[in-house]
């Protein structure tokens, strides 16, 4: 099988390519364990804010720590070659911290995304990226889709 994942360093020089191109390199990070059509939305909508998505992808065992032992319920580089499926992103980068701090810093994109409910404070790396010149959005949620409520769903058929 084909990874679908991208080294941090790869990433970083192709990121240097596109800024000097004068394009925009967009950043979100999720788990992303089950794709549904909010992820969709959320993606496209990301996307629309510059030229290049990064989606920085939590490694299987950064999932665990976040979810419980029972997750992920897709493994890494199938979660990877679903979003690499997606017209929306352009590149995924796994990290397995606690946040995608490092890997931000590594990549300083242009704009910084994070969906629902955050407040721009809130956001891991969103300081980081406001001093070196670049700006930070969250992206409202689609109502009614989750990854747990659908497990909890699947989980009750």
């Amino acid at each position: 099988m084909v990874l679908h994942i991208t080294s941090w360093q790869e990433a970083a020089k192709q990121c240097q390519t596109w800024k000097k191109q004068g394009d925009k390199v967009v950043f979100t990070n999720g788990c992303f364990d089950l794709l549904h059509p909010g992820h969709i939305t959320y993606l496209e909508d990301a996307k629309a804010l510059g030229q290049h998505l990064i989606v920085g992808l939590n490694a299987d065992d950064s999932i665990r720590r976040l979810k419980g032992e029972s997750r992920p319920i897709n493994v890494l580089n199938d979660r990877g070659h679903m979003l690499m499926g997606l017209q929306a992103v352009d590149m995924v980068v796994a990290f397995d911290e606690g946040t995608p701090l490092h890997l931000i810093q590594t990549l300083m994109p242009d704009v910084l995304v994070k969906g629902g409910d955050y407040e721009v404070d809130n956001i891991v790396g969103a300081k980081e990226v406001v001093e070196h010149g670049g700006i930070v959005r969250v992206v409202p949620f689609l109502p009614g889709y989750s990854s747990s409520q659908l497990i909890a769903r699947i989980k009750g058929a």
